[in-house]
């Protein structure tokens, strides 16, 4: 039997909770035009660990978020292009949902920039579409968009032996 580690959970839920968040911070900048430092500020002041309705808000691993947003900002065009990529040609990324957008432009931040498994941030970014659309079939979608760009971002995390 393995003992699970309370702050490696606690530490797992927090980096989940800054990937979730930092693609509802891209989908808003997009939206309304603010800056990076308005909404990472609006974020990580107002929405981490906040209570809505009596729920409370995840807290989220400040570091992690600010890496992605930054990143996905910084390496747009790289990102945009991998997503492009991996789309078929019918579906130029400025034609797909804004929150599938914001989503593929966080994951491709974390798969170019960070050290992070490919396989991690599959999975991860995989149960971010699930809370966005519960009911339909952008998370199969996503998994493979993504399965695309984390081979052309680390193919060597796909490399058998």
């Amino acid at each position: 039997m393995t003992k699970t580690d309370p702050k490696k959970d606690q530490k797992k839920q927090m980096k989940s909770a800054a990937r979730l968040y930092a693609v509802q911070a891209l989908f808003q900048m997009e939206t309304s035009n603010q800056t990076v430092e308005a909404v990472q500020r609006e974020f990580e002041n107002h929405r981490f660990g906040a209570v809505y309705d009596g729920d409370e808000m995840a807290e989220g691993d400040v570091t992690h978020f600010r890496a992605l947003v930054n990143h996905a900002v910084n390496r747009q065009a790289k990102i945009d292009q991998m997503t492009d990529r991996a789309l078929v040609a019918k579906w130029p990324i400025d034609r797909i949902d804004p929150v599938l957008r914001a989503l593929f432009r966080a994951a491709g931040a974390e798969l170019v920039e960070l050290a992070t498994p490919p396989k991690v941030v599959i999975t991860e970014f995989v149960d971010v579409a699930k809370a966005f659309f519960p009911e339909g079939k952008e998370p199969k979608f996503v998994n493979a968009v993504l399965d695309h760009m984390a081979r052309e971002a680390k193919p060597e995390a796909f490399q058998t032996t």
